[in-house]
């Protein structure tokens, strides 16, 4: 395992990502993955670096994203721009001949969680949205406690108002910001789905994956719903028992074992 090699996608101090190869010289299929932290600066690519050595030492290509927050020049549009950005720049890394781009799979806890379902819909967004036209396709997304639903997460004022502090406003004040924004509204994105949440979360209620899955699958997307005791930060323990599930369900994937779709009631 080679990394990890920091590499910048744009001029600001938080637009980097951090790739991590694993052991070997050929194509490594690719995994991106996105920190949460309500999409606020006091949380970090810190959050995100211990699933990517995990991946990484388990054969991915992992890729930790940075990125602009609410209160470092961040939230609407830029935190979604930079996703966007980190995702279409993978093609022209230093090592891009050591990616298999056919299919990149992005992870995302929490706020994190949002951007990963947000980029796997970018496809369906109108020309000249924040993030439209998407190089690099994204075939699976693994949401862990994500906020999916953000018109009912901003109504229940999750996180402290925070889905109004990324979008400036309620969703009557921008209602166009939430259409652009909102993963329940950018269905189907065309990728394999798997939403992971805590029984116990009182900080993303599960309410947030059980809604977006019901949409998403209504759309036609393939999801699986995974429901694991614990509350909302045990999901992104490497050593834990919902990132155990999460590595079972991407090994089945890279091995061509599939998955089945399933909805927990």
């Amino acid at each position: 395992m080679t990394g990890p090699v920091v590499v910048p996608y744009g001029p600001h101090a938080d637009q980097f990502l951090e790739l991590t190869l694993p052991p070997g010289a050929g194509p490594a299929p690719v995994v991106v993955v996105l920190h949460g932290g309500f999409w606020r600066a006091a949380y970090g690519v810190e959050l995100a670096r211990p699933l990517a050595a995990d991946l990484a030492g388990a054969g991915w290509a992992a890729v930790a994203v940075e990125y602009r927050r609410v209160g470092a020049g961040g939230g609407w549009p830029a935190t979604l721009e930079d996703v966007a950005a980190a995702l279409d720049a993978l093609p022209g890394l230093p090592d891009a001949g050591r990616l298999d781009l056919s299919g990149v799979t992005v992870v995302g806890h929490s706020a994190g969680g949002h951007l990963a379902a947000w980029a796997a819909g970018r496809g369906r967004l109108p020309a000249g949205a924040p993030g439209a036209g998407p190089r690099v396709p994204v075939t699976a997304a693994v949401l862990q406690a994500g906020v999916l639903d953000l018109q009912r997460a901003a109504r229940r004022w999750l996180g402290g108002r925070a889905v109004q502090a990324f979008l400036g406003g309620g969703p009557r004040r921008r209602a166009g910001r939430y259409a652009l924004a909102d993963p329940v509204r950018l269905l189907p994105t065309g990728a394999d789905l798997l939403c992971v949440h805590g029984t116990g979360d009182d900080v993303v209620p599960p309410e947030q994956s059980q809604r977006y899955a019901a949409a998403a699958t209504a759309a036609g997307d393939r999801v699986e719903v995974r429901t694991v005791p614990g509350g909302h930060r045990e999901l992104v323990d490497p050593a834990g028992e919902a990132w155990a599930l999460v590595r079972d369900w991407l090994e089945r994937r890279r091995d061509g074992r599939g998955g089945r779709t399933t909805l927990e009631p």
